[in-house]
């Protein structure tokens, strides 16, 4: 059973499966204190990262990496930086090595934060319960956001993008090229809306004022009153924009 640590300690756990083949996992702990309203930033290469808002004035980031071999384990490294109201985490591979492991992030924050970027290359970027900006990248995953208040802009390349926003207060881009796009916004939300799918339906079910004719794979006007500007963009996929079903 895996066990977190506290601190800067590892843990390492190595498997063997006859004579050449060395299984290690590395675990890594660290807290922070950090406001509510400070930024919080997390630069990954191979791995997930899922990013969770709590009730408390801190930051707390658990990572696992896993390797085939033990060498290539000890090759990347987690830099922590820590500033008052700002915090950032950044996963450091051999320059033009290649090395196979993978760093899965589970981080907490305070609800109401401003993350600068969360990004990863190969890996699922998810993020629940935070109120505020976010920038979310990767370029082979799917990007979330669920139970999120804001501005949640979001890219990749070989993925889905899924938000379910309880508010929508600033400008927000979501792009992918080989993926389709949803977004959930409440009834009363209002922005200006710029939809375009190049290969691939888009639809609302909310009240949409079209500033001009029907367009094929495209949608451009005001939802509800106006407000800021929400871009949605797919090549190779559908895009949808939802109304926010209630919670029990």
């Amino acid at each position: 059973m895996r066990k977190w640590l506290a601190g800067t300690a590892f843990a390492i756990l190595a498997l063997f499966s006859g004579a050449a083949i060395q299984a290690a996992d590395q675990q890594w702990t660290k807290t922070f204190p950090l406001a509510a309203g400070g930024s919080f930033a997390l630069v990954n290469v191979n791995g997930s990262a899922d990013v969770r808002g709590w009730d408390r004035d801190s930051v707390e980031i658990r990572a696992v990496k896993s390797a085939r071999n033990l060498e290539d384990l000890q090759r990347v490294s987690i830099e922590a930086k820590a500033m008052p109201g700002r915090v950032e985490i950044i996963t450091h591979y051999p320059e033009e090595e290649g090395v196979d492991v993978a760093v899965e992030f589970h981080v907490r924050v305070p609800s109401r934060v401003t993350l600068e970027r969360i990004v990863t290359v190969n890996g699922n970027v998810d993020v629940a319960g935070v109120e505020g900006k976010a920038v979310l990248h990767t370029v082979n995953g799917n990007v979330n956001a669920f139970n999120c208040a804001g501005s949640f802009s979001a890219r990749t390349t070989n993925g889905n993008i899924r938000e379910e926003l309880l508010g929508f207060n600033a400008d927000a881009a979501l792009e992918t090229v080989n993926g389709s796009v949803i977004i959930a916004l409440p009834k009363t939300a209002g922005a200006q809306v710029e939809a375009q799918s190049v290969n691939g339906e888009v639809r609302t079910e909310l009240s949409l004022s079209m500033l001009s004719g029907y367009v094929p794979g495209k949608l451009e006007g005001k939802l509800g009153n106006g407000g800021p500007a929400l871009h949605l963009h797919s090549v190779n996929g559908a895009i949808q924009i939802a109304q926010l079903k209630p919670t029990a």
